[in-house]
């Protein structure tokens, strides 16, 4: 009874370490060794149509075999990817706050000479810098729209509404009436011109 008990034992203690631990091979090696094979012969007088292969065997310079990444465990018996450096796993990190960079502001004219505000960076960030401002300026928030980037501002008795618009990383402000026409170009630029004056940022 021991004797069995003891003989399930070994061999479970076994499989649980792997055949990996005590370098027996798996074949995931075995390409290395592959060699290249005659094409098809067809026999004489037979009636076949030309096979064209469909994924032909590129030609690989003996020197980028010479220099290929070994993919194999430590032990060179199994194939093994390498593990990732830790300068990758840091890099999401630094992109994100590339994402949060913001370029100085441009007052710009459209092609009918409409005042615009352009910013290069991530809009969220720009549009929370465009708040920030108008309130720095005093001006009354009379409504900020929940699905886009728009609020609503009243400037000397006269109701205006600011719009951020993007394409890529290029965002444009714009000062609207309230009926969505574009604002008379002289005081949309003045509001412009103050908002790119007292940029936070």
């Amino acid at each position: 009874m021991q004797l069995r008990f003891g003989l399930t034992l070994a061999l479970s203690a076994f499989s649980l370490v792997g055949c990996s631990s005590i370098g027996i091979s798996n074949g995931s090696l075995d390409y290395k060794n592959t060699a290249t094979s005659e094409p098809l012969k067809y026999p004489e007088g037979s009636m076949v149509r030309p096979a064209t292969p469909l994924y032909p065997s590129p030609t690989v310079d003996p020197l980028a075999i010479e220099h290929a990444p070994k993919l194999e465990n430590k032990r060179g018996n199994r194939f093994a990817l390498p593990r990732p450096d830790k300068a990758q796993a840091n890099a999401p990190t630094d992109s994100q706050d590339d994402s949060t960079n913001v370029s100085r502001p441009q007052l710009v004219r459209d092609g009918n000479q409409n005042p615009l505000l352009k910013i290069d960076g991530n809009s969220a960030t720009i549009w929370q810098y465009t708040l920030a401002t108008l309130s720095s300026l005093n001006h009354t928030i009379v409504g900020q729209s929940k699905n886009r980037y728009e609020v609503t501002i009243k400037v000397d008795q006269q109701i205006y509404v600011l719009r951020l618009t993007s394409v890529g990383t290029s965002n444009n402000i714009a000062v609207f009436n309230a009926d969505n026409s574009f604002a008379d170009q002289e005081k949309a630029a003045e509001l412009l011109t103050q908002i790119y004056q007292n940029w936070p940022a």
